[in-house]
């Protein structure tokens, strides 16, 4: 059996209930998964060859394996059956149940030649007593077991357990065959002494400059409150001893730990070491739980209002009516926000405020950083998200995590409440930060002002929802900005807003053909329809044939609209000139599409689908589809009298107008152009909508999109957000955080099976953040991932400052202490290269020396060597290790048994002391044949 494969090797195991008198009890196979290479030999089983199991019984190559089913470990088996009771607390505890039930596995194994060892489980579960046999040609071997609370005196040393092992093998031979000793000592160390955990929790009263609890807002805390590791195992091994080598008795003992051949430690982590970001992010996502409003959080009188006002406010309607001059002015929605405001803080008094100003203050100054300058800086801040970084790592965590950008005003507001929640009045100040922070938008909107730290644009849907409506928000103050602007400076025909942007990217031959190209002019189909082919097709099945299309689009061309005034030109078109009067064709001036936030777009797409598939369903449908394409047909209308369908098509959808070459009748080629054969379907949309447009430039068009419409319903849903309900549309940008910041701390220790877990959460979180309303119970599960990672880096950092990887001078001991504690923090158990000896074996042995000092309150190592008699240091001397926590021996001989002349067999005898408990197993063997 090749050495310590029974820790890196495979266990498997199968179960099966069975019923024995009424009784249920469960049957589990354990077994080694081996190599094909091992099995070869096992196909024939020779006569006088003793089973597999009694051979394992001598094999010491896996003594004391660091993780096993308790019977490896104590009798060396790779392969073996336990019968236990199917119930946790049934039990088998009468004597002669035990021997009815080891008589009849006896029975069992004799009537079907298996030659695996065969456990019943007795007494209580937690005893782990286990009776049993194995049944060979000729042999057998019994498994024997004592459990003792207190220990008999004699039995706490090797020659005592000796007596025992010999009295048990009853060796009728006089020279008794040599025992072979393996004796293992494990010390604990629980005091480390020199080594105080650096983490300190941050100071929750410090505020200076922006720095809550030495930590800046926007950053995350990371780190153990207490030490990770909590105690040290040091086992020295002794594996090969003679008896007679060695004395160990009750008043003497030569095993001194340092002369140990063999060390290994293993650590003991603390049970659920409490890690700041874990806690962070646990207490955020019991937000979500909370029922609450935000009113009935910070308490409905905020809005109350005594004796006259009350009154005031219920005449509001007939003094509206009143014949007398109203102020109307100061009705508007900002100063109602305002003077609510004062009232709040009026009401609410200073000391009941769940935030204190400076931490409100610094916290707004943190999220609106436009804010400090006397001049609001126009949106100039607003993140622009076409930076080199939008291809990196970063970038695809957002889209991945449907969260928002990392420098974007959202996950910033995320982290703020995260931090509001857990160190400044809890679920109060964040319903605080939150009513403070939609009277922002409120002022935001009512006065003009860009909102920071968004992209410009539409809604970007790989966001999560709120991130959404706050760049609606801002698209509307965008448009209501150009608008207002417009009228100070009276444009004739540019439609704010748009006719910049247009201008600057439209190059004369900038045709507008697919979705796309129309989108970089400021122009795309409404977004649920995604190419016109699809938009168009589905039109065609319903509608009715009426004539030719072509024919009607002339119609649309009247000549008294040649003599029209042109409005609304945005330039020249480069090379198209107008098919009936030869002028050139002019682009117009057009209205952007509306833009759309996810649920804007599932609500239409609802509303859409109920229209059902009757031609009157698919004619209204198509209606409500080209209110954008109406608009555009009279903006060119404006833009070009006495133009026809075929003008617009040919700038709007080229591919829709198609030219050939043709003779005509003096021989020459020409080119001839005709709309496309979706144009030509009578009474197609396109003709009707051309037939309906009127000339109108854009800026005299119903808007396309009611900025002031959709900033109100914005404002509104922000306004009726629960805590509850942020927390859930936060709690992305705040995973996506914690992620970042695993990642970061990780990058500083570098450690490989973090690398792999940190993955992993990302690919999960994926799964999960993605669709709406995930289950709790899935987001708890990223969440314990996190803190999983951050306890592993903890204790990555405790172990290095204990083991003092940073102070190494020589690079070769640095590397091998490095390389130590990597393997402490994967492995089970790590073998001490040169033992007491090595670099590690004398880090260890000077942190026992020192706790052991500390614990005698005798002066340390450093100042005893200072000392000069001997006597004195011999007064003082501490001895350098504590009493052993467990004393395990494994005592092994080949014997003949019962007789003289019996075959020559295996005997093991393992025991194990500790403070709580005495074990000895034994498996003694016998020869059947010859006694």
């Amino acid at each position: 059996m090749g050495k310590g494969v029974f820790t890196s090797g495979t266990w498997e195991e199968k179960s099966d209930e069975i019923s024995f008198a009424d009784f249920k009890f469960s049957v589990t196979h354990h077994y080694l998964v081996q190599d094909s290479t091992d099995k070869e030999g096992k196909d024939e089983v020779l006569e006088d060859v003793i089973p597999q199991s009694m051979q394992d019984l001598l094999c010491m190559n896996n003594d004391f394996p660091p993780r096993a089913h308790c019977l490896v470990r104590w009798y060396g088996l790779r392969e073996f059956v336990v019968i236990a009771p199917a119930a946790n607390h049934d039990a088998v505890l009468s004597e002669s149940k035990c021997n009815l039930l080891l008589s009849s596995v006896s029975i069992a194994l004799g009537n079907t030649g298996c030659q695996v060892p065969l456990f019943v489980q007795i007494h209580h579960k937690w005893r782990r007593m286990y009776m049993g046999e194995c049944q060979g040609h000729g042999v057998r071997t019994d498994f024997e077991m004592v459990h003792l609370r207190k220990v008999p005196n004699q039995y706490t040393h090797l020659s005592g357990l000796l007596d025992i092992f010999k009295s048990k093998i009853g060796c009728p031979l006089t020279p008794l065959p040599p025992v072979s000793i393996a004796i293992r000592l494990t010390y604990v160390l629980q005091d480390w002494q020199q080594y105080f955990w650096p983490q300190q929790p941050p100071d929750i009263d410090a505020l200076v400059g922006g720095e809550v609890g030495g930590l800046e807002f926007g950053k995350l805390p990371f780190g153990a409150c207490e030490d990770p590791i909590s105690e040290l195992h040091l086992a020295t091994t002794w594996p090969h001893l003679t008896e007679g080598i060695i004395v160990d008795n009750d008043v003497y003992s030569d095993l001194d730990p340092i002369q140990a051949p063999h060390w290994s430690v293993r650590v003991r982590k603390a049970d659920n070491p409490q890690c700041l970001l874990g806690d962070f992010v646990t207490e955020f996502f019991k937000i979500c739980r909370r029922k609450e409003s935000t009113d009935e959080i910070l308490g409905r009188s905020t809005f109350e209002e005594e004796g006259r006002e009350i009154a005031d406010i219920t005449h509001a309607l007939s003094k509206l009516t009143e014949p007398a001059p109203v102020p109307i002015h100061k009705l508007s929605v900002s100063n109602m926000v305002h003077t609510a405001k004062k009232k709040i803080r009026k009401h609410r008094g200073v000391e009941e405020s769940p935030l204190n100003n400076d931490v409100l203050n610094t916290i707004l100054l943190f999220l609106f950083p436009d804010a400090a300058s006397e001049k609001p800086l126009d949106g100039s801040s607003a993140v622009d998200n076409n930076n080199p970084l939008s291809e990196s790592e970063e970038y695809n965590l957002y889209n991945q995590f449907k969260s928002a950008p990392s420098d974007s005003l959202t996950y910033k507001l995320a982290l703020c409440l995260c931090m509001i929640n857990f160190y400044h009045g809890g679920l109060k100040g964040v319903a605080h930060l939150w009513q403070e922070f939609v009277l922002e938008m409120r002022f935001r909107w009512e006065n003009n002002f860009l909102i920071p730290g968004l992209a410009s644009g539409p809604p970007d849907l790989r966001c999560c929802l709120l991130h959404q409506k706050l760049q609606m928000l801002n698209c509307c103050i965008e448009r209501k900005k150009a608008r207002d602007e417009g009228r100070k400076t009276n444009t004739s025909d540019m439609f704010p807003g748009d006719a910049g942007k247009a201008g600057d990217q439209l190059g004369p031959d900038n045709l507008k053909d697919t979705d796309k190209e129309k989108g970089e002019v400021g122009k795309s189909w409404d977004s649920w329809s995604d190419s016109e082919e699809e938009f168009f097709e589905c039109l065609s099945d319903t509608e009715e044939l009426k004539g030719n299309g072509q024919e009607s689009g002339k119609k649309g061309g009247p000549k008294e609209t040649a003599s029209l005034k042109p409005e609304g030109r945005l330039h020249q078109h480069g090379k198209l000139t107008l098919l009936h009067n030869g002028e050139p064709l002019y682009i117009p001036v057009t209205q952007e599409p509306a833009p759309m936030t996810e649920d804007l777009l599932e609500e239409q797409s609802e509303v859409l689908a109920k229209l059902g598939t009757s031609a009157e369903g698919a004619h209204l449908r198509a209606r409500m589809q080209s209110a954008c394409l109406l608009s555009d047909m009279e903006s060119f209308k404006a833009a070009n009298p006495g133009c026809f369908l075929e003008d617009f098509v040919r700038w709007y959808s080229p591919r829709d107008y198609i030219e050939e070459e043709v003779i005509d009748e003096k021989g020459n080629m020409v080119l001839k152009g005709e709309l496309s054969a979706r144009m030509k379907i009578p009474s197609n949309m396109w003709v009707e909508a051309w037939e309906t447009a009127k000339p109108i430039p854009a800026r005299r068009q119903r808007r396309l999109f009611d900025d002031t419409r959709e900033a109100e319903k914005v404002l509104h849903y922000l306004a009726v957000q629960k805590p509850a309900d942020l927390a859930r549309h936060l709690l992305p940008c705040v995973i996506h955080a914690a992620v970042l910041k695993v990642k970061e701390e990780e990058n500083l220790e570098n450690i490989s099976s973090v690398k792999k877990i940190i993955k992993q959460i990302i690919t999960h979180s994926s799964k999960v953040l993605h669709f709406p309303n995930p289950e709790d119970k899935k987001l708890e599960e990223i969440i314990h991932q996190i803190t999983n990672v951050e306890a592993i880096i903890a204790r990555a950092r405790s172990l290095k400052a204990k083991f003092g990887t940073e102070k190494c001078e020589q690079e070769e001991e640095k590397e091998d202490l490095e390389k130590f504690v990597s393997c402490l923090l994967e492995q089970p158990e790590v073998l001490v290269v040169g033992a007491g000896r090595g670099h590690a074996g004398k880090i260890i042995h000077k942190l026992f020396v020192n706790a052991q000092r500390a614990a005698a309150m005798a002066p340390p190592e450093e100042e005893l060597k200072r000392v000069s008699s001997p006597e004195e240091r011999r007064q003082n001397s501490v001895s350098d290790f504590p009493p052993p926590a467990g004393r395990e021996l494994i005592l092994r001989t080949t014997v003949p048994h019962p007789a003289p002349y019996s075959r020559a067999l295996p005997q093991r005898m393992y025991s194990v002391l500790t403070k709580e408990d005495f074990r000895l197993a034994g498996a003694f063997s016998s020869d059947t044949s010859f006694f």
